[in-house]
């Protein structure tokens, strides 16, 4: 999955020692929100020193994140995990762009009508203008 926008916040990273291995690790948190009509935000970690510096996300950085979304089981409670594999830097216009590529279309929405299948608009005077009379015998609804 991706998503493009504003890096918004660099959360301070954490790290630690494996138990099983021994080995150090280190995972950075970064919040980005896009350019939307209503903006989302999404916060997503890189796991890995090398991948952080790599990735060299800064705040207000317009970024490409794609990312795997991972849910696990601890205690009885779910956890979900949003892990970056691949972070590009790129411009506002093109975040803009990529948002609106990948914007979802509601399911009830009907298509757009194109010029060739559109019908003709039909002049505003030869359209009857209802009226709400009580007494009206064509109205069908119940209230």
């Amino acid at each position: 999955m991706e998503l493009a926008g504003k890096v918004i916040a660099v959360l301070q990273p954490r790290s630690g020692v494996a138990k099983s291995s021994g080995n150090p690790w280190t995972i950075q948190e970064y919040v980005i929100e896009t350019h939307e009509q209503f903006p989302h935000r999404m916060c997503f970690s890189i796991f890995g020193e090398d991948k952080i510096s790599q990735a060299n996300i800064q705040l207000n950085d317009e970024v490409n994140v794609s990312f795997d979304i991972n849910s696990r089981e601890y205690q009885g409670r779910w956890y979900t995990d949003i892990r970056a594999w691949k972070v590009e830097h790129i411009t506002a216009e093109q975040a803009m762009a990529a948002n609106a590529a990948v914007a979802p279309v509601a399911d009830n929405a009907a298509p757009a009508a194109t010029p060739a299948t559109a019908p003709a608009a039909a002049p505003a005077a030869s359209q009857p203008i209802p009226t709400f009379d009580p007494a009206d015998s064509t109205d069908d609804l119940p209230f």
